[in-house]
This record gives structure tokens, C-alpha cells and sequence, in this order.
């Protein structure tokens, strides 16, 4: 007799570790244990009160796990706990959710908080930037150990770090107003391209203006680079345009940062100067860029140097965009023309490909924080306390990383360009039949699903790559 309109039955298993709805997840669990996580988790991430209990390691596990998976929400965890056959390919329990929220507190330290609030009030200013606690910076350190381990594999000797802010809303008691209205805070996040990995973060506080103090977090996600790299470039929308960060990259005897060129393009303030330059452009200087619809894009090189920029100092190089509305249309503001401006030091471009290699950001970190914030969980803070959100927030970022090198390592091709919600329904959530041959664990899969994600020989590369985790 069927329960329901379609014909079967449901019953509860007797043994309900004898199978799994998500065989393929801990594939994550060993890429990260492949490129050697544990160990500099265990020396970087001190914050247990006592030596007993779960590891540090086996909770940051627990967490990226959880999210590879699609919680967003420590509570979630129960979901992977309940899932007994789970359990058993992992090796043991995942720690409760009390067991984790705890755990994200620890990386939380008010006094840190007070005193940057101290700072900006002696300042007269009421956005503050935290300093990390030492906690958040080990996190910091396990997030670089793996970006080294993965490019160790491709030895990609070519660097362009795109830097961008987003806002990531929350109705805590202790979130800040932002520029949109709502309340939050608003993370600042540095993407390596050519190896889909994060470099750097800093979590910030809804009210701290995009723009405020890029340099330092530009500087930690170059010198979070491996050596081996050799070519770096950088982008930016204009929250990184400052005389400091222009100065910074500009100059190839840069303090804390790699020697030699940086190549870089920043979206410019459209200050009064610039749109007067803008403006006295001649006709016949503007070039076509695109034709849309309703608007023609053209571009022109201009003349114009930033505030006190020494004479002695490359010439910074401004490409003006000029958009203007085709006739009876209007932008918002009521005019028919918006001049945009691009500040770079890459005169070896053209002006169009200097734009169009500009524009490729919205294709590379923006989508970094559509997948973290609606993927990843990163949208979700976990409570009121600033140094848990940040935690929660580096280890979302750390998930990120973890899938790509999950992907780059060890899955097929076809899906090299996977989000996680794609990594979920090809890869982790295939069902599996848990049996014990000779004392070897057996997950028996269907043939069809093994074919699609590959999964054998994805377990097989990992294995190759113990002996290289090892270094670095």
C-alpha cells in the first residue's frame, strides 16, 4: 500500500549509518587535510580554554564543511549530525552547535573594540576600523598556508588582486547604519584571478566609508602572494582611490609590498577639476567604445595629475569615459551626459583594452561576494559580537578557497567553473550505501553519479598531493 501518490513506501532505517545523502562531501574534508590544513590550523589557531574536547582543527573542519554543505546557520550542523552515514565516512562526530558558537567567540576581544571606538572619538570621527585579534590573524595564516599550497601546484607566475567592499546586512543590536539605508557591516575582500582564490579581508563595521584605509589590506594581499609569482596588476573601484594607494603602487621601491611594477587601474573620483577636463575634451578627440541601446559609450586619454603627485613620479595615465543618453532619454539626475574616468599606470594599452580589462572586475570579486554572501553563508552574521562575525565571515572566505581547490586539484574539468550550489548537486550530494568489506569501508555509489563527478579519481589526485602539503 503506497503513503503517498507516487508507488512506495517509506521506512525508517534500522541502521541509519548504512547510508548517507552526501557522499561526496567529505571530499572537502579531504582536500583541506590533503593540502596539510590540519597541522597549520593546530600551530597557527590557539583558542581553546582547555586541552580537552574537540581540536581546533576539527571545528574549523566542522564549519567549512557546514557550509560547503549549505547551512547558514550554526544550528545547521544538526542537519550533518543526523545524517549518521556521514558521520561514519567522516571518522567521527562533528562538534555541536553550542561547541561552535563558542568557538566564534573566542575570536572575539571587546577590549579591541573599545579602543578603536577610543581612537575615533579623539579623532572626531565615528567610523572605526577594528584591530584583529590574535585568534583572527592565525585565521588569517591558515587562509595564506592554503593559497601558497594551491599555487604551488600551477606555479602561476601571474598576479592581478582585484580589492572591493560589500555590504552584508544584519538587524543585530550592535550592527551600524550604512550608506544604503539599512544596517550591517561591510567587509573588504582581495581576489587573486588567475588562481580563484581569496588573498586577504578585513571585516568591517556598516558606517566605515569604502574608502577608509585600503592601503594596509592591499598590502597584506600582496605580500600574501608565494614567491613565485613575478607579474602583478591590481583593480579597484574608486573606494581604493587615494593619493596614498596610488603612491603606494605606483612606486617600485614600495615598503611592505613586492619590488618592481605593479600595473593597476582604479575607478577615479569624478571631482571638479576632472569633470572640467572631461568636458573640455574636443569632439574629435572622443573615440567609440560601445554602442548600446539607449546610450554611446566613447573614451579619451586627458591630462590630469592627483592632488600633490611629485614631478618626479611616473605621470599617472586618465582614460575619461563619456556616456551619453541617445535623444529624448535622460539618466536619472535629469542630464544626458556622465563622464566616468579610470586612473592607471598601463600606457602600454590601448584605451579600450585598458577599459575592458578594467571592467572584467565585475566578472571576478563581485561575483566572489555574490557566491560567499548567498552560497556560502557569508550574509548571515552569527550574533552581536564583531570578532565572531569576522571569524564566521574569514572562514566562509575559507570555504571559497577550499571548493576551488577542490576544483582546480582534484574534480573533473567540466567543472572547473562550478559555484557551490552546482558543486552540491553534481559532487556532494551524492547518496551512498555504507557496507564493510574485510574491515575496509566501502561507500557504494551509482555508476551513473560516479561518472558525472568523478569521484574515485578525485579522492586518488588528493591522496598524490600529501607529500607536497608537507612544505610551504
Amino acid at each position: 500500500m503506497s503513503q503517498g501518490v507516487l508507488p512506495y513506501v517509506v521506512e525508517v532505517a534500522e541502521r541509519a549509518d548504512k547510508v548517507t545523502a552526501r557522499a561526496g562531501l567529505p571530499l572537502v574534508l579531504e582536500t583541506m587535510r590533503a593540502l596539510g590544513l590540519e597541522e597549520v590550523i593546530e600551530r597557527e589557531l590557539r583558542v581553546r580554554q582547555r586541552q580537552s574536547g574537540y581540536t581546533e582543527s576539527e571545528k574549523v573542519e566542522a564549519v567549512v564543511l557546514l557550509l560547503a554543505a549549505g547551512g547558514e546557520c550554526l544550528d545547521d550542523i544538526a542537519v550533518l549530525k543526523a545524517d549518521r552515514g556521514l558521520m561514519r565516512l567522516l571518522g567521527g562526530e562533528l562538534p555541536a552547535a553550542d561547541t561552535l558558537r563558542h568557538f566564534l567567540y573566542r575570536f572575539h576581544e571587546e577590549r579591541l573594540v573599545e579602543a578603536a571606538k577610543r581612537a575615533a572619538a579623539e579623532a572626531g570621527r565615528e567610523a572605526y576600523i577594528v584591530e584583529e585579534s590574535a585568534a583572527l590573524r592565525g585565521l588569517e595564516r591558515v587562509g595564506r598556508a592554503l593559497v601558497h599550497r594551491v599555487s604551488a601546484q600551477g606555479r602561476n607566475r601571474r598576479a592581478t588582486l582585484d580589492l572591493d567592499a560589500t555590504l552584508q546586512e544584519s538587524h543585530k543590536r550592535e550592527a551600524q547604519a550604512h550608506y544604503q539605508g539599512g544596517r550591517g557591516y561591510q567587509p573588504v575582500v582581495v581576489y587573486w584571478m588567475e588562481e580563484d582564490l581569496i588573498v586577504a579581508d578585513e571585516y568591517r563595521d556598516g558606517n566605515v566609508p569604502a574608502g577608509m584605509e585600503n592601503l594596509p589590506v592591499i598590502q597584506r594581499a600582496f605580500s600574501a602572494l608565494p614567491t613565485t609569482v613575478e607579474e602583478f596588476y591590481f583593480r579597484a573601484d574608486s573606494a581604493a582611490y587615494d593619493e596614498d594607494v596610488l603612491k603606494w603602487l605606483a612606486d617600485p621601491q614600495r615598503r611592505s609590498g613586492p619590488g618592481g611594477r605593479i600595473g593597476f587601474t582604479i575607478s577615479a573620483d569624478m571631482t571638479r577639476p576632472l569633470r572640467a577636463v572631461c568636458e573640455a575634451v574636443a569632439e574629435r578627440d572622443w573615440v567609440l567604445l560601445e554602442e548600446r541601446p539607449h546610450e554611446t559609450v566613447m573614451w579619451s586619454d586627458v591630462e590630469f595629475t592627483p592632488g600633490d603627485w611629485s614631478k618626479d613620479a611616473e605621470p599617472l595615465r586618465y582614460v575619461a569615459l563619456r556616456i551619453r543618453k541617445k535623444q529624448g532619454r535622460m539618466f536619472e539626475a535629469g542630464y544626458d551626459t556622465k563622464y566616468l574616468a579610470v586612473v592607471s599606470n598601463r600606457w602600454e594599452m590601448r584605451g579600450e583594452e585598458l577599459i575592458r580589462w578594467h571592467w572584467e572586475k565585475a566578472g571576478t570579486i563581485e561575483l566572489v561576494h555574490d557566491v560567499t554572501k548567498n552560497e556560502l553563508g557569508a550574509a548571515v552574521p552569527p550574533c552581536g559580537r564583531f570578532g565572531a562575525n569576522a571569524a564566521w565571515y574569514r572562514l566562509s572566505l575559507l570555504t571559497y578557497n577550499v571548493l576551488s581547490a577542490m576544483k582546480s586539484l582534484a574534480l573533473p574539468a567540466q567543472l572547473s567553473s562550478a559555484r557551490p550550489k552546482r558543486l552540491r548537486f553534481m559532487v556532494l550530494t551524492i547518496a551512498g550505501r555504507i557496507v564493510s568489506h574485510g574491515g575496509v569501508l566501502v561507500v557504494q555509489i551509482g555508476e551513473a553519479a560516479e561518472r558525472l563527478a568523478g569521484l574515485i579519481a578525485a579522492r586518488t589526485r588528493l591522496v598524490a598531493l600529501m607529500p607536497q602539503a608537507a612544505g610551504g
